[in-house]
């Protein structure tokens, strides 16, 4: 080889070498190519099953980047039937006209207050809606680029806002209740939103607070009555109308279109955060439709296929949803707005696909298991029967019995609707024995995901035929994924026996910063484009990636909402019995539990107080008039600190035990703090000491498991049947 032959020569070179080698489906075909059927190109990639490795600059010779072994050599940034969507516009107005008469948006209706069946606008319909909305927008005189907020849950108003948005070059702003009042004023003025779609419930806080959003210029209400809106005066600068009238005020005035380019912003979604105040994350059109086009390569929807929208719009694993059924010509039905009446809203509905997340996945699991051990006798043994004939088919590769469905599962099955074939879990890791039991259930395909707001939803999910539990899939087609050794954590990628280390993802899904935020913007994203996700993983055989820790002390419940357990401990702290607490909670968990090392001068006089006769302390420590007596503590210091209610810890252990440098549990902190003093600056180093998480919960493995265990056994909620 040329010793002058430069770097990038030597990448086309190879990569020059591999189109040569490389067998393509047909000679027409414009798909990405496969390399997986061609092991010829080995000496630029290795075959990891469902990924394919590479090195991350060819001159480096380091592996350890992984692709999706669908589209190895270049990452998805469009759809390949489609490269002329390049934004959301364009893919709303491509479904317009393709499946102009098909059923889209869906709402149950009230008859004699009765809700009764869905309603149904077409695509035609609600693509004249959306020409409406933003040409009322613009007949309110809102300028082209405005940022749009859009306050109340799921229904069609939202989705056809939203498309409006993305045909005038609008940027939509979610804004979700659970943030709460303050932090929804402070998106709005972060944002500059000058308009604002509501509904009755949430107008009279926004006109409670119009002197603190000076930029709102439109308050519009969906739902509401024209002769019920309430007339501000000009000083206020704020117009209130009706959903209905902005509608015809645009129908009466139609505006062509202002086509967004892909690179422009579609969305800035905030994210609630632990600390401090919510980050707005800004995505692109461009981010979306490659998205999107990944999922479109392994997973596919078509007209026929029915959706249920309860998840928040407000969060992007909707968001993503909903882009991927407007692409696909999918009707897409509304729940009620109530999560108690979901399962009646499915049975009306019958979807063919269920996206969710996993609390609402344990408490079905929960729900049937808790019957079938109570029915007992023959029923509990023929689904035990059922059950296990089906898992070991599935595990062979075989098709079940049918028998057993006609038997047993039907019945289950009709409980989502009895038509579901796709199931899909994101938001939090699913435990795998409730992956298994939705598998063998409810049939059909079940896919876990992994994503965040900030890679605009799934970084990867399963691959069909994939029976492995326990993981996320491969990498999607529109982004690689490489893992970062965390020397401080003791995770590399020499682990044995599989490589560990930060989850760190690059390509045309990556946001493209926090909004006027360039410091914790260059905090995540490196100069080589990799945004690091703060979570820990590995890879499995196969190309496979799990996650398994956090690198920073901030974890996910079931649910999806983030913890940051220092912050709790931080205001317990305030608790009497308290001398040290270390707040524990996993995504496969909806609460928060605690190791309480108590203050024994305390726990001795309120034992005094209370008559309460002990031996020892360590007596004391496991009497649950005790721990109820110290959780009710706890709980009104909570309150008195404003903690979100999944911020509660809902059961304790209380231990003698103080948590030191000696025993392993805590660690030394150095943390310097700057002031004046007349002239001088002095410099202050204050030496305080952390809970050594990982050390903690391997620790206390023993006592947490219990406590779950206890929670379990006396939730009323895990024993519903849905």
């Amino acid at each position: 080889m040329d010793s002058a032959m430069t770097a990038p020569d030597t990448a086309q070179r190879r990569i020059k070498a591999i189109h040569s080698h490389l067998i393509t489906a047909a000679a027409h075909d414009d798909s990405p190519p496969q390399l997986r059927h061609n092991p010829t190109a080995g000496e630029f990639f290795s075959e990891q099953g469902y990924s394919v490795v590479l090195p991350e600059k060819l001159q480096t010779g380091k592996w350890n980047v992984y692709r999706s072994a669908r589209s190895p050599l270049q990452l998805v940034s469009r759809f390949p039937d489609h490269p002329e969507i390049g934004t959301l516009h364009d893919n709303f107005a491509r479904s317009v006209e393709t499946f102009r008469d098909y059923k889209y948006l869906g709402t149950r209706i009230r008859v004699d207050g009765t809700v009764g069946d869905y309603k149904w606008m077409t695509f035609g319909e609600a693509g004249t809606a959306r020409t409406e909305i933003g040409s009322g927008l613009i007949y309110h005189g809102i300028p082209k680029g405005s940022t749009i907020g859009i306050y109340f849950i799921n229904r069609p108003e939202w989705m056809i806002v939203d498309h409006a948005c993305s045909a005038y070059s609008y940027i939509s702003v979610p804004l979700y209740d659970t943030l709460g009042p303050d932090a929804v004023k402070y998106i709005v003025n972060h944002a500059v939103v000058h308009a604002i779609f509501c509904v009755p419930q949430t107008l009279n806080m926004l006109l409670s607070c119009l002197s603190e959003i000076p930029s709102a210029r439109l308050i519009v209400v969906v739902g509401g009555i024209d002769d019920q809106m309430p007339s501000l005066p000009s000083s206020t600068g704020v117009q209130v109308v009706t959903y209905s009238k902005l509608l015809s005020q645009g129908r009466s005035s139609l505006q062509p279109f202002h086509p967004p380019k892909p690179e422009d912003i579609a969305t800035i979604c905030y994210t609630s955060g632990t600390t401090g105040t919510p980050k707005g994350v800004v995505l692109t059109h461009g981010n979306f439709i490659a998205t999107v086009a990944g999922i479109s390569l392994s997973t596919s929807y078509s007209t026929s296929d029915i959706f249920i929208s309860y998840l928040p719009l407000a969060h992007i694993y909707e968001r993503v949803n909903q882009v991927m059924t407007v692409y696909c010509g999918v009707a897409v039905g509304f729940y009620q707005g109530d999560n108690m009446k979901l399962m009646d809203d499915m049975a009306a509905l019958r979807p063919t696909i269920f996206c969710s997340v996993p609390r609402l996945y344990n408490r079905i699991y929960a729900g049937i298991m808790n019957a079938v051990k109570a029915s007992g006798g023959l029923r509990e043994r023929l689904f035990n029967a059922a059950y296990n004939a089906k898992k070991q088919a599935i595990l062979n590769g075989k098709n079940p019995s049918p028998m057993w469905d006609r038997l047993v599962f039907n019945k289950i099955k009709d409980r989502l609707g009895g038509r579901v074939r796709l199931i899909v879990s994101g938001a939090s890791p699913l435990s795998p024995d409730v992956l298994e039991f939705l598998k063998i259930c409810f049939g059909g395909r079940i896919i876990e995901g992994y994503g965040m707001t900030e890679t605009t939803s799934p970084i990867s999910s399963m691959d069909e035929g994939d029976n492995l539990n326990g993981h996320v899939g491969s990498p999607s087609p529109a982004c690689e994924v490489k893992l970062v050794d965390v020397p401080e954590m003791n995770y590399t990628s020499d682990d044995k026996p599989y490589p560990r280390g930060e989850i760190c993802i690059r390509g045309p899904i990556v946001f493209q910063g926090y909004y006027k935020d360039e410091e914790q913007t260059r905090e995540v994203i490196n100069e080589d484009g990799w945004f690091h996700s703060g979570d820990i993983g590995l890879w499995l055989p196969g190309g496979r990636l799990k996650i398994i820790d956090r690198k920073k002390n901030i974890f996910k419940l079931a649910q999806g909402e983030y913890i940051a357990p220092e912050k709790i401990e931080n205001v317990y702290a305030k608790c009497k019995f308290i001398a040290q607490c270390f707040v524990y909670g996993d995504s496969l968990n909806s609460s928060l539990v605690a190791v309480v090392s108590v203050d024994h001068d305390v726990l001795k006089a309120w034992a005094a107080s209370e008559g309460n006769k002990y031996e020892n302390l360590a007596q004391l420590c496991n009497d649950p008039r005790v721990k109820a007596a110290i959780l009710a503590d706890m709980d009104a210091v909570g309150r008195e600190a404003q903690l979100r209610g999944f911020e509660f810890v809902k059961a304790v252990t209380l231990v003698l035990e103080q948590f030191t440098v000696e025993n392993g549990l805590l660690t030394p902190t150095f943390k310097a703090s700057a002031h004046k003093s007349g002239q001088r600056q002095l410099l202050t180093v204050l030496i305080g000491f952390q809970i050594k998480r990982p050390q903690a919960k391997a620790y206390y493995e023993k006592a947490i498991s219990n406590m779950y265990a206890e929670l379990a056994a006396s939730d009323p909620s895990s024993k519903k049947v849905l």
